[in-house]
């Protein structure tokens, strides 16, 4: 019995022992399978990812940090404008537990610019109300610090620009409803706003360089002369494109309100002047260019007022000579002018000016542009005084783009404020023969060497280029103290690359401008401080040993004993 127990005791334990064996061997095997499961969900991953990883994670990136409206950036990539996370402040007047005046008037106190009574009216409403759309950190913590639980904080897309008032113009505001109120903004809408696009910034032709500069020395000049207004623009003559555009006085795009109104428009774009005498390189190219004027050599009569149908052309400085073609760009005579514009004719000087698009709109992105006060009726009188910048009235964008076509080998292209790939450069429009362009770039220079432009020469940079000093139309005629200066400059002359305008409005005489209103004494210095400033930013190094040759002119250049040209008309 004892035997038979022992052996059937050991056939158990082999049968337990074979099915733990066997279960081991499932478990193993249903642990390999769950990892190969595991491994071949890893490498399918793998695989998705490789395919279509670059794809998924662009478009979760772009899920992320989607702006909800493009940014826009300088011709470098410096950011211009760009959207972030705001705080708005809002209230729920059902919420207010406090008093509504008090309340009132500690706001008022944390936001000067908005009076008590107009935050009690909107503490007043029934609906909930925004008390501010755009507010800082320091501001929120100030009204969060009130302890009032009918005031909410809620996070918003907000427009920032991150150079304040530079280019503002250029850039112009959003509104809250997230739509471009003005400038850039407002022409690019569509393209900020689309998902397509918005992700890739925006590039803007100008520099914010150039543009820090010409706003600087342009607000010196404008403050020297105690003037109204000021307005500038920087253009590349073989592209179009504007590296720097401002108007005086600005506004902060950040914190746009009621007071920054009064200077929104801008007056490169959306205003129009009588340039006054920066007219008459025009006019004496449209009379090369024609054949009117064979010989720099000829001499017109300027010694006394020219007589036409009632009315007197007068000379501010009167020369009491006769002058050739140079002597009247150095000089700036009227009487001269006048009488090549006379010769050339109504039919021929009009056909010039409108392929200079004087007659419409400026051509630039922007939809702030004024149409030019063109004549209504051209006759022999009026072709006379166009010529020297009466009788007609333009933007400082018109000027711009009439003396990039006169000094680039006469071409004219539209203005643009958007960075152009070389392969998108406009090829222009014929407007001067190229050789009339050789000839004007030459007296150009002669004006800021010799002529009323003296004060624009920065040595080293060959800056040529034309005052103007207009006196401004006011009710019975013109008004003798209201003068609008221009200076309409170009550099390097002896290969121009970019023109300079700087306009000021109204400036003051005073002991810095020794008393002198004009063009001469007061833009033209600021072109002066501009050039040297924005020249090597834009890969114009100054050369001492290069200028435009005028040895064949200069012989033609004749000046009383100790006199000098400084009549800035």
């Amino acid at each position: 019995m004892t035997a038979l127990a022992s052996g059937s005791h050991r056939v158990r334990l082999a049968s337990k022992r074979q099915h733990l064996t066997l279960t081991a061997q499932v478990r193993l095997v249903a642990v390999l399978a769950l990892f190969g499961l595991g491994v071949g969900a890893i490498l399918l991953r793998l695989t998705f990812i490789g395919v279509f990883g670059e794809q998924a994670q662009a478009a979760t990136r772009g899920a992320l940090v989607d702006p909800g409206r493009g940014d826009i950036v300088d011709r470098n990539g410096v950011p211009l404008a760009r959207t972030i996370d705001g705080y708005a402040i809002r209230v729920v007047p059902s919420k207010l537990i406090g008093d509504r005046k008090v309340l009132a008037a500690k706001l008022a106190e944390i936001f000067p610019d908005t009076s008590e009574q107009r935050f009690l009216k909107l503490l007043s409403r029934t609906k909930p109300t925004y008390l501010r759309h755009r507010a800082i950190p320091e501001e929120v913590n100030r009204v969060h610090a009130l302890g009032e639980v009918g005031i909410e904080f809620p996070r918003e897309k907000e427009r920032f620009y991150p150079q304040l008032q530079l280019a503002a113009h250029v850039l112009g505001y959003v509104h809250p409803d997230g739509h471009g109120v003005s400038g850039m903004e407002r022409a690019m809408d569509e393209e900020l706003l689309d998902p397509r696009k918005r992700l890739t910034p925006s590039a803007l032709s100008i520099d914010i360089r150039v543009q820090a500069a010409l706003e600087d020395e342009l607000g010196k000049g404008m403050k020297a002369y105690d003037a109204k207004a000021a307005a500038g623009i920087v253009l590349d003559v073989e592209t179009g494109e504007v590296m720097a555009m401002t108007s005086l006085p600005s506004f902060n795009p950040n914190q746009f309100n009621a007071n920054s109104v009064a200077f929104e428009a801008n007056q490169v774009t959306y205003r129009f002047f009588e340039l006054g005498s920066t007219f008459k390189p025009l006019t004496v190219a449209a009379a090369i260019d024609a054949g009117t004027v064979t010989s720099m050599a000829r001499r017109y009569d300027a010694s006394r007022p020219l007589r036409v149908a009632g009315f007197q052309i007068r000379d501010s400085h009167s020369s009491g000579r006769w002058l050739n073609v140079p002597e009247t760009l150095v000089h700036s005579s009227n009487i001269v002018t006048a009488q090549i514009a006379d010769e050339l004719g109504p039919e021929r000087l009009q056909a010039v000016m409108r392929k200079l698009h004087f007659d419409r709109q400026a051509d630039i992105n922007l939809r702030e542009r004024a149409k030019p006060l063109w004549p209504s009726q051209w006759g022999r009188l009026t072709n006379m005084t166009v010529s020297y910048g009466h009788g007609i009235a333009v933007t400082p964008l018109h000027l711009a783009s009439a003396y990039a076509a006169m000094v680039n080998g006469g071409l004219y292209r539209p203005a643009t404020l958007l960075k152009l790939n070389p392969a998108d450069v406009p090829r222009g429009e014929r407007v001067f023969k190229a050789s009339t362009s050789a000839r004007m770039n030459q007296l150009l220079r002669m004006i800021v060497r010799d002529g009323t432009g003296r004060k624009a020469e920065a040595p080293g940079f060959r800056v040529g280029g034309k005052t103007g000093s207009a006196e401004k139309p006011g009710a019975g005629g013109y008004k003798r103290s209201s003068v609008v200066a221009t200076f309409a400059a170009a550099f390097p002359m002896d290969k121009p690359r970019y023109v300079v305008i700087v306009m000021i409005d109204e400036p003051s005489g005073n002991s810095a401008s020794s008393f002198q209103r004009t063009a001469g004494w007061t833009a033209a210095p600021v072109v002066a401080k501009l050039v040297p400033r924005i020249g090597p930013m834009l890969g114009v190094i100054p050369d001492d040993r290069r200028d435009v040759d005028v040895s064949e002119l200069m012989p033609l250049l004749w000046k009383a004993p100790g006199k000098k040209s400084d009549d800035p008309v």
